[in-house]
């Protein structure tokens, strides 16, 4: 892979409809816990929880984490993992808990456009769950208790979203403004 060459990814959250994902730009040299903060700030998440990737072989995590059997992900690199067209490879978040998993696509591998920035986010649809809502099937629940004011938990769920949650709510140029101190760093 030429050096400065950017790898556009698909990121999918899996099992949650309608889909959630992102479409992003990232340095090929980024390592797997850079990503995961680009990973956290373009979904949304708040970096709460322990996460891991999975190329289909090895599994990369946090040595400090508890999470067992995991390989050191410190000094792997995204183009290690995703260098060939259609490659693949799955971040879960929240491993021990909710275990939101998302699939990230190879879609291209080239120079940045010219100008642009990276991590930067390209394209996406609709809101990433809140928090500890218990996973895909805790979101499904929730997403049913929200949108009926007669639900036995209507207000328990609206409260834990502080009144509001926009189920297709999704602002590229503010996922690019969070973006912007991790291009600095």
């Amino acid at each position: 892979m030429p050096p400065g060459s950017a790898l556009t990814l698909k990121v999918t959250l899996l099992e949650v409809e309608p889909p959630v994902w992102r479409r992003i730009a990232v340095p090929g040299d980024k390592t797997l816990p850079e990503l995961n903060r680009v990973l956290q700030t373009v979904m949304g998440w708040t970096e709460d929880h322990v996460h891991l990737f999975d190329d289909g072989e090895r599994q990369y995590g946090p040595l400090d984490s508890e999470l067992t059997d995991v390989e050191d992900e410190s000094g792997v690199t995204v183009e290690k993992l995703l260098h060939r067209p259609e490659a693949h490879l799955l971040w879960e978040y929240d491993a021990l808990g909710d275990s939101w998993e998302h699939l990230l696509e190879l879609e291209r591998i080239g120079p940045p456009a010219a100008g642009e920035e990276v991590p930067r986010c390209l394209d996406g649809a609709r809101a990433c769950p809140p928090e500890d809502i218990g996973g895909a099937p805790g979101y499904e629940d929730f997403v049913e208790a929200i949108a009926d004011p007669t639900h036995g938990e209507h207000e328990e769920m609206l409260a834990r979203v502080k009144g509001r949650f926009d189920l297709e709510a999704f602002d590229v140029d503010a996922v690019n403004a969070a973006l912007s101190g991790l291009r600095r760093a």
